[in-house]
């Protein structure tokens, strides 16, 4: 296995158990969009924090940083191009509906 997919198996593995542990108590006093914001941020920052940004161009990182910034509420517009924008958007697509999060809120869209 190469070394970027075992990071990402990693990854994904520590974030899995990590939302899991923390979901009772990470949603009291936030509503159920700001939830999923937080636990979507959660994913992103892990993901930066293990395999930066090495091979994910600025637009990717960029349009993440906006979604993010505006509560999770704009309208999907990330969409992964190259191989580690795609490897990235895996883990956190799998991140995400592992935190409980419905497949409908991830902001990866190809128009």
């Amino acid at each position: 296995m190469r070394p970027l997919a075992l990071a990402l198996v990693a990854l994904l593995l520590a974030f899995a158990g990590a939302a899991h542990a923390a979901a009772p108590s990470a949603r009291e006093g936030r509503s159920w969009p700001e939830e999923k914001c937080a636990r979507y941020g959660r994913a992103w920052t892990e993901l930066m924090a293990r395999r930066g940004v090495e091979g994910l161009g600025r637009a990717f990182v960029e349009r993440h940083d906006a979604f993010l910034a505006s509560g999770c509420a704009t309208r999907p517009d990330v969409c992964p191009r190259s191989e580690a924008e795609l490897a990235a958007a895996n883990v956190l697509v799998i991140a995400a509906l592992n935190a409980g999060l419905p497949s409908t809120f991830l902001p990866f869209s190809c128009r």
